[in-house]
């Protein structure tokens, strides 16, 4: 959880908010099929469900107030892979950002798997 302190009180923000927000910018990016999440049984990635998307989203709180965001997410088979980090990394930061107010001091972002249809 963040804290906020504004002139008119505190606002705190949970890890939820930001694993959402950064879950919806990322997976509405083009050539992303979704997040991955590492199954229990098998330990191999698979794709989540729309509304399990926040487990393959992973929020560190830095001491000076800032986030970083690591994702891990499953992509169409032929995207180039570079672009599309890029465009989610710019994506991510600025929706995050915009709707928190925090600062975004990273964005990581983990290709786990591809799919092919």
């Amino acid at each position: 959880m963040i804290k906020l302190q504004t002139e008119n009180g505190e606002i705190r923000i949970s890890n939820d908010v930001f694993t959402n927000l950064a879950g919806d910018a990322a997976t509405n990016c083009f050539g992303v099929k979704g997040m991955a999440g590492r199954a229990k049984e098998s330990g191999l990635y698979q794709l989540l469900r729309r509304e399990s998307m926040s487990k393959g989203v992973f929020v560190t709180f830095n001491e000076d107030n800032t986030i970083s965001i690591a994702l891990h997410i499953v992509v169409d088979y032929g995207v180039n892979l570079i672009t599309l980090a890029q465009s989610i990394m710019s994506e991510v930061s600025y929706k995050v950002s915009s709707a928190t107010g925090v600062k975004i001091q990273s964005v990581d972002v983990f290709v786990d798997a591809i799919q092919m249809n």
